[in-house]
């Protein structure tokens, strides 16, 4: 795989998409292996914990994210932290038989569960995509971004594996504005689903007390568009749902 240049953004501080959180890791360096670990030990529970986690907006949303995006049946597409492939299914049914859909994950156990959905998978991280450049019509992300280490690197890898016109489509949720607004999810996602969790498992628990508070903890949209563009995309925007959905979109 040949890396592109270093080019003046790709040489700038790296940006976390949230402090770290160093009463789950001792530090930085230990982020990675964390989440890793969390997600192993979780991956056979995931899909009850997203229905509970997720508000019950399930595959409808994603497929209709997936549309609005522009995936087009014929399509190759790279779902990266694909999980248990989730958004991968959709794309699947998007791109049809003639489309080829990849998934890529860190996490061994996410992947041996992806494995149902029938598409070539990958182990890897955002910041490193084993994919040729300009090989790719349209890259995702489902709920995976907090968990990347830096925004900028992953998205030089987005834009350098992306043909140009491809399209990336990241998932995301965000921190409600308004002060009632934010007191339900946190009383919702940080209280009520990590209880409710604990119940499948005991690290089921442990991750969704840490999405929220990745949440919490997560840089603002603007931020997450200013890289977007910083890594060369154009056509960049977010829509939200719900006040707490939100949609990343840019063009290659």
């Amino acid at each position: 795989m040949n890396a592109p240049p270093p080019t003046e953004d790709r040489l700038a501080p790296a940006q976390a998409p949230h402090p770290d959180l160093t009463g789950y890791y001792r530090d930085a360096e230990a982020r990675p292996g964390f989440v890793r670990r969390l997600f192993d030990d979780t991956a056979a529970h995931y899909d009850r914990i997203n229905t509970v986690f997720s508000l019950g907006t399930g595959a409808w949303y994603r497929r209709h994210a997936l549309k609005r995006a522009g995936l087009k049946p014929g399509a190759r597409v790279l779902d990266v932290a694909c999980g248990t492939g989730l958004v991968t299914r959709e794309a699947l049914r998007l791109a049809g038989p003639g489309g080829t859909v990849m998934g890529l994950d860190p996490s061994a156990g996410m992947l041996a569960e992806a494995r149902a959905t029938g598409a070539p998978l990958l182990q890897g991280r955002a910041e490193q995509v084993p994919l040729p450049s300009g090989s790719l019509d349209m890259l995702t992300m489902g709920y995976a971004l907090r968990h990347v280490a830096d925004l900028g690197a992953a998205f030089a890898e987005f834009h350098r594996v992306l043909r140009p016109g491809g399209r990336v489509l990241l998932l995301e949720i965000g921190r409600p504005e308004g002060r009632l607004a934010h007191g339900l999810a946190r009383a919702y996602l940080g209280g009520v689903v990590p209880a409710l969790c604990r119940l499948a498992a005991p690290r089921a628990g442990t991750l969704m007390t840490y999405y929220w508070d990745t949440i919490e903890a997560c840089v603002p949209a603007e931020t997450i568009l200013h890289h977007l563009r910083g890594a060369g995309f154009g056509d960049v925007g977010c829509e939200t749902s719900l006040g707490i959905f939100r949609a990343y979109t840019a063009t290659r």
